[in-house]
């Protein structure tokens, strides 16, 4: 009975949750900034509608560079998670030889990847400038 009762409170709570923004958000016709929304009654106040461009360049090389160095940051992010778990791997070794060669081997490689990650930062850095 008891678990019941707390679905039922989680269901409500998660409802006014996802509902509420909703309402809350809203805004009538009327108090658009700007006045009547393109398309509304009066056709003497057509507006153009423009968008900017999200990424900031519509440079080829340049978009090309800020994708390359999105990926290598996240990739570097998950070379140092390799590193803080190679270092709790030897840690928790408890005196196991196996275990203490397979935590510092864990570390070599990811600093090794993390060299890598680096050096072609640079590069493509460097190229992606000098285009």
């Amino acid at each position: 009975m008891e678990i019941k009762r707390i679905k039922i409170i989680l269901g409500v709570c998660l409802f006014i949750l996802l509902m509420l923004p909703g309402l809350t958000f809203a805004l009538p016709d009327s108090d658009i900034p700007g006045g009547n929304p393109p398309g509304g009654n009066d056709p003497n106040s057509a507006k153009t509608v423009s968008l900017t461009n999200p990424i900031g360049s519509s440079d080829v090389p340049t978009l090309i560079g800020k994708i390359i160095s999105a990926v290598l940051g996240v990739i570097g992010s998950l070379a140092l998670l390799m590193v803080i778990y190679g270092g709790f791997t030897w840690m928790l070794a408890a005196g196991s030889s196996e275990k203490i060669k397979k935590g510092r081997d864990i570390i070599v490689w990811a600093i090794l990847g993390l060299v890598v990650i680096f050096t072609s930062y640079a590069l493509v850095r460097f190229v992606i400038t000098s285009i």
